[in-house]
């Protein structure tokens, strides 16, 4: 079989070179983007006067047989194809013919082919990880409301602060999420342009209209430099940076639970469905599901630091580096697939243990309301961070909780402390002073799950 490419040789590729070089291996995928394209462009060169009509419609005829068989499975990979648009154009060429199947490639190279492909399959999965990413802040939004009344506490450097009610840790993943998705939709904004018709470098010499072409392939505008369009990969780059900070945010989640599911938080327990056991412990229940949710954020920073450093120093225009951008891509694209649906299914499926969560509840999460106590009473809130500091010391050297230290005690600290003081030792009362936006009252809650459910019914 002849190459695409073969005219000036005298020697076929090195087998060793051609297995090094040919990517059909992982390209194929792209199969279904790869003749859409082609489709778009029979079109195109027809509208240039360089197809009749006849020839454009049995092009478009072969091509739809092509993608039928690549649907059905029988589509068969030659050992001579190098690539996705290779095997298509030999499949092409063997159900038409190969005069006319010829023809196709015409004004065309696989520069643009094969970056108009990576945006037309970028554009379908990243609806489809939007979707995914919208039914995990459903979760994140069903979870938040069934958890409305139970307290926990709210930590710092992993150490016990203030107490909080679980739906205010629940809706913190919520927005994290959130500025994900609206990543998602602005990259895509860039992602989302025709770059058919830039040729291999210099543009296209036949006066084909690319507007027309991106408004046959769903694009809302086109690239504006055929140098630029070729070699460019900041699209994908875009992309495996969200994924990786969406990678990230799933790993703090599963950093949390993992924590929470051992027996000395207790505060979660995991469905059985994504839990195992142990090959030699039989009392163990393993969170595997979310250890690798956390680690496949390594593989997702993996993939975005791997392009990263292909493209660092490639000169213009397109060179075979760029080959590699594929595999990080699809790498990145799947693991999010299977993370999305995953995370949400471990939130909607495990158990929440509210009598544990107030049971880690203690005085000294309360030491800044009876700092904010003494602020009402005039004090300096530096004076008062200072005063309760002592109270906490002499708690701690009378071996008693905060709530128990006599009010004797606390007055010889600060002759402001009164009576009143016991209203302090109440978490629910703690909670629910901190109304402000984004607080942990209540009402701040209702408010932030009354925004969320609008974002995601949008």
């Amino acid at each position: 079989m002849t190459t695409l490419w073969g005219g000036r040789f005298s020697q076929r590729p090195d087998p060793l070179a051609a297995r090094f070089t040919h990517s059909i291996g992982f390209d194929q995928r792209l199969w279904d983007a790869d003749i859409t394209g082609s489709i778009a462009w029979a079109r195109a060169i027809c509208r240039a006067g360089l197809l009749t009509e006849a020839e454009r419609d049995r092009l478009i005829e072969g091509l739809e047989a092509v993608r039928a068989e690549w649907a059905s499975g029988t589509f068969v990979i030659h050992p001579d194809d190098e690539d996705i648009h290779t095997a298509n154009e030999r499949r092409l060429g063997e159900i038409i013919g190969k005069d006319l199947a010829g023809k196709l490639h015409t004004g065309r190279s696989r520069n643009d082919q094969v970056v108009t492909d990576v945006r037309l399959w970028l554009r379908d999965v990243s609806r489809r990880l939007r979707d995914a990413l919208i039914d995990l802040q459903k979760a994140a939004i069903e979870r938040a409301e069934a958890g409305m009344d139970v307290l926990m506490p709210g930590y710092t450097h992993l150490q016990r602060a203030q107490p909080v009610r679980f739906a205010l840790w629940m809706m913190a993943y919520f927005w994290m999420w959130q500025r994900d998705r609206e990543r998602l939709d602005d990259l895509m904004r860039r992602a989302d342009l025709c770059p058919l018709g830039a040729g291999a470098l210099a543009g296209n010499p036949f006066s084909v209209d690319r507007h027309a072409l991106a408004e046959d392939l769903g694009f809302p505008d086109i690239t504006q430099n055929a140098m630029d369009t070729v070699s460019d990969r900041d699209f994908i780059l875009e992309f495996l940076s969200w994924a990786a900070i969406l990678g990230v945010h799933l790993s703090r989640l599963a950093a949390d639970l993992t924590l929470w599911c051992t027996a000395e938080f207790g505060f979660v327990t995991l469905s059985d469905k994504h839990s195992t056991g142990s090959s030699l412990m039989p009392q163990k229940k393993n969170p595997d599901t979310l250890e690798l949710l956390r680690g496949k954020a390594g593989r997702l920073i993996g993939d975005l630091t791997a392009l990263l450093t292909v493209v660092k120093g490639l000169p213009l225009t397109y060179n075979s580096d760029l080959q590699e951008d594929k595999e990080r891509l699809f790498d990145a694209a799947d693991t999010l697939m299977a993370a999305l649906p995953l995370a949400a299914a471990v939130l909607r499926e495990m158990t929440i243990h509210p009598d544990r969560m107030a049971a880690a509840l203690s005085d000294d999460l309360l030491a800044t309301d009876l700092a904010d106590y003494l602020v009402r009473k005039g004090m300096p809130f530096r004076e008062s961070h200072h005063v309760v500091g002592r109270v906490v010391r002499r708690a701690e050297e009378l071996g008693i909780p905060l709530s128990q230290l006599p009010l004797s005690e606390l007055q010889a600290i600060s002759p402001l402390f009164d009576q009143d003081v016991k209203d302090v030792w109440d978490f629910e009362r703690s909670v629910e002073r901190r109304r402000s936006a984004g607080g942990t009252a209540r009402a701040a809650i209702e408010v932030q799950i009354a925004q969320a459910r609008k974002l995601v019914e949008e």
